[in-house]
């Protein structure tokens, strides 16, 4: 399986996705946001967490508009699958291949700690693996409040769309919504870290169903 990770001026956690992509099998290459094309036969683009060009204006807005962001939008047109985090969730919202947008957190805090999930649906090749439905992942983020119009957040709901959520929540997001997947369930984005929770040392391993998951259904695609 071939992925990329995207790296922007401000990202922090491009070498934590390599890292995480690569222990699960994936083949990873590091793309700068000046690039202007993807590497060819791409299976996943990973856009990681980090604070893209100093969050200024909206998190995520400026990165939007890098040249990578309209070869990233092409490739998820095309069906390929994309993941983002934390600030790659804010640009998957911005580019629009995800509903709704992350606002200011409801205590107007940065929030660094380990929370509880539910899973919410194992029915997508990202939350497939996972045998249980509760998991701990850290989160670190500002603007993590995730808000969408009541048509939307219906939709979401009613379409088995809501791939994560808080049973703690730590920001204020509407429906405790922690990370959505797209219409047709290739594109993820949430605010947790699973590449922060792939490894023993990191105080628990519960990434890495996320990552084995993804990198063994893409294998056989």
């Amino acid at each position: 399986m071939k992925a990329a990770v995207l790296v922007f001026p401000g990202s922090n956690c491009d070498r934590d996705m390599a890292v995480a992509l690569r222990a699960a099998g994936a083949d990873v290459t590091m793309v700068w946001h000046k690039d202007a094309v993807l590497p060819e036969g791409l299976d996943l683009v990973a856009v990681p967490g980090g604070f893209s060009f100093g969050d200024y204006l909206r998190c995520g807005a400026i990165a939007a508009q890098s040249p990578i962001c309209r070869a990233l939008v092409d490739h998820a047109v095309r069906g390929g699958f994309v993941l983002g985090v934390c600030n790659g969730f804010q640009v998957l919202t911005e580019t629009g291949l995800l509903p709704g947008a992350l606002m200011r957190n409801a205590g107007l805090k940065f929030i660094c700690r380990t929370v509880a999930l539910e899973v919410a649906t194992r029915q997508s090749d990202f939350t497939s693996g996972y045998e249980v439905d509760r998991i701990r992942i850290p989160v670190a983020h500002h603007d993590g409040n995730y808000f969408a119009d009541p048509e939307t957040l219906a939709r979401l709901e009613g379409d088995d769309l809501v791939a994560f959520r808080y049973l703690d929540n730590p920001n204020g997001s509407l429906a405790d919504i922690a990370g959505i997947l797209s219409e047709n369930r290739r594109v993820l984005g949430m605010m947790p870290h699973p590449e922060r929770a792939v490894d023993t040392g990191h105080g628990g391993t519960d990434g890495q169903a996320l990552f084995r998951s993804l990198v063994g259904a893409l294998q056989h695609v």
